[in-house]
């Protein structure tokens, strides 16, 4: 059905753009989810386009970027869709230690500074954001459409 065929395209277009991939196709977007590593950027952007047939992207914050006082330029011309998602540095520290344990990437310091820069970002660029440190995929998602004023393309009991 017409829910069903929604649904599975919103799907297929947050996969394409995981990650920063297909910028291109941003104009697409409903919702462009931004954030350093293991945030939840992909899992929410799935949520949002099974449950709620939402085009969501989601776009890292990384290495060479997370330095600048603005959002990448990449995001610039869409920052009217741009959501951001932080953490808890010490929440995002115990997550990145079971994905790459004793390494910079998961050092405490490392991940302070990646917050500390992407909230800075947020805030020069006034891009609504919320702290994931303690919600779920389904929370998350849920605020964000509500923050947004997103809606729904499908209904999903």
């Amino acid at each position: 059905d017409k829910d069903y065929a929604e649904r599975i395209n919103a799907v297929s277009f947050s996969l394409k753009t995981d990650d920063g991939s297909h910028p291109r196709i941003y104009d697409e977007a409903d919702v462009i989810i931004a954030g350093v590593s293991r945030t939840g950027k992909t899992a929410t952007c799935l949520y949002l386009a099974l449950h709620y047939g939402l085009y969501a992207a989601n776009y890292p914050l990384v290495e060479d970027e997370i330095e600048a006082d603005r959002l990448p330029k990449r995001l610039q011309e869409h920052k009217s869709k741009v959501f951001g998602l932080t953490i808890q540095p010490e929440r995002l520290h115990l997550i990145r230690m079971k994905r790459r344990p004793d390494s910079e990437y998961s050092s405490l310091s490392r991940c302070r500074f990646e917050i500390r820069q992407a909230e800075s970002m947020y805030r020069v660029d006034q891009v609504p954001n919320l702290d994931v440190s303690v919600m779920s995929i389904e929370e998350i998602a849920s605020m964000i459409v509500n923050m947004l004023g997103l809606k729904p393309r499908t209904f999903v009991p």
